[in-house]
């Protein structure tokens, strides 16, 4: 049997049917139920049904949220006069449930439509919330987002908030008296007002157009809508927005080095609150490129001090051809914070002949229009080493074995006898030197052992 639980009590309260034998049909009536300390109660339309006490099941630690379960229609299904052994004392056919459950369901959706608002308000500001068309005086409960409020927090059935902050955000509703008959409801967003938004014109690919993009410096925590006109001359011109980013849109060049300038307003609007900004430009004034793509840097074969860096134009410069890059590069090493610079007329490489020989060095490009506007921003930086030579390494033990006697032979000392020859030196000084050699020799020769 299906049963109804109320929202906000917990109890349980069933749909009642009635059963027509003259006529061999079965008529369903919807009871409207209210629920009261200790048990709910069933109201049948037709006035022939007694009223028929049901326990209250939140007593007994049953919940709304567990209003699915099986063993609670077991639970009800015990009760005398309601369900006999699990099943209906009055049978009713599948499709009037489905009829009284779609009925439901479209009651309680038009419902809690109905005296739906959205309310916006100030950070820092007091906020009034009336009952819908309920008196001052009348018996309320005020909820925020299913939490009971205090009534500390109403006037009467006014709801009183001070000084709201962005934490008190959500939807608030109005229950009338025991019924909790839901009378008004509203979703309370807290904000502020648009700050001076912050505009940009760049030229990226010209002499095509040029597009403007915006954003605000603080959000504002609700929502914003914005504004844009572009004039050139007295000349309204279309801002063609994009779908992504939306903070976007792009305006086609009507004529090329024109000396008249171009006027841009951005408009920013929210519930409470709007703010604008302005901005007038040449059409030369905004030309900066995209950075240049593909930067590639790699050492130079047996050139321990040089780097070939190359590089290609950025894709959305259209035409490089009439409307030729220049190009800036820098370089350093990892070991040090100062930048060298080199800059570029013309081409799309460059050698690097200053390096420090084994050290890493960390190369960028930027690029400019020959004549007009700023440089770009400077591209993905890319790594690179010079190029060093591999030293020789020994790789069998007859090697070392052979260098080393090689090594220690050839600081082998020589006899001594041929050194300190006595007919061949004269007198005790020369004596003595011929002493102090010998022993200088084989200090030198035990150091190379």
């Amino acid at each position: 049997m299906p049963a109804l639980f109320h929202p906000r009590r917990g109890c349980a309260c069933y749909l009642s049917f009635s059963y027509n034998n003259k006529a061999q049909r079965h008529l369903c009536n919807l009871n409207l139920f209210s629920c009261r300390t200790g048990a709910c109660w069933m109201r049948p339309r037709n006035g022939l049904q007694m009223l028929k006490k049901i326990p209250d099941l939140s007593s007994e630690g049953w919940t709304s949220s567990q209003k699915d379960r099986p063993d609670v229609y077991e639970k009800l299904g015990t009760l005398q006069g309601l369900w006999t052994g699990g099943e209906m004392a009055n049978p009713v056919p599948s499709a009037c449930c489905v009829v009284l459950a779609a009925v439901v369901v479209v009651y309680a959706q038009r419902h809690s439509q109905q005296d739906s608002h959205i309310q916006y308000e100030r950070v820092g500001a007091d906020v009034t919330m009336k009952c819908g068309s309920m008196d001052w005086d009348a018996a309320v409960t005020w909820t925020a987002n299913g939490t009971d409020i205090d009534e500390s927090h109403l006037n009467g059935s006014y709801l009183i908030l001070k000084n709201v902050d962005l934490s008190q955000s959500g939807q608030y509703s109005c229950y009338e008296g025991s019924s909790w008959h839901l009378k008004y409801q509203t979703n309370l967003r807290v904000g502020t007002p648009p700050k001076e938004p912050v505009l940009m014109c760049r030229s990226n690919n010209y002499p095509k157009g040029f597009y403007c993009s915006w954003h605000l410096p603080t959000p504002t925590y609700i929502p914003n809508s914005f504004n844009i006109s572009v004039i050139h001359g007295t000349k309204d011109m279309v801002c063609e927005k994009d779908a992504v980013p939306k903070n976007r849109c792009h305006i086609r060049y009507l004529q090329l080095f024109s000396t008249v300038k171009y006027k841009v307003t951005l408009t920013v609007t929210n519930a409470l609150g709007k703010n604008f900004t302005t901005l007038t430009f040449d059409e030369f004034a905004i030309v900066k490129p995209d950075p240049p793509e593909s930067v590639v840097a790699k050492p130079v074969p047996n050139n321990p001090r040089r780097l070939e860096v190359s590089w290609q134009n950025p894709s959305s410069w259209p035409d490089p051809e009439s409307f030729p890059l220049k190009f800036f590069l820098r370089y350093r090493p990892l070991i040090l914070d100062q930048w060298q610079h080199v800059e570029l007329s013309d081409g799309t490489s460059h050698t690097i002949t200053d390096a420090y020989a084994g050290k890493e060095y960390i190369i960028q490009v930027a690029a400019k229009d020959n004549d007009i506007g700023t440089w770009s921003d400077w591209s993905v930086a890319v790594h690179a080493t010079p190029w060093t030579e591999e030293p020789k390494h020994l790789t069998t033990e007859a090697q070392i074995t052979e260098t080393t006697s090689a090594s220690t032979s050839s600081f082998m000392a020589p006899p001594t006898t041929k050194i300190c020859d006595k007919g061949a030196v004269v007198g005790s000084g020369a004596m003595a030197v011929c002493w102090t050699a010998g022993l200088v020799v084989a200090a030198y020769s035990v150091l190379f052992i």
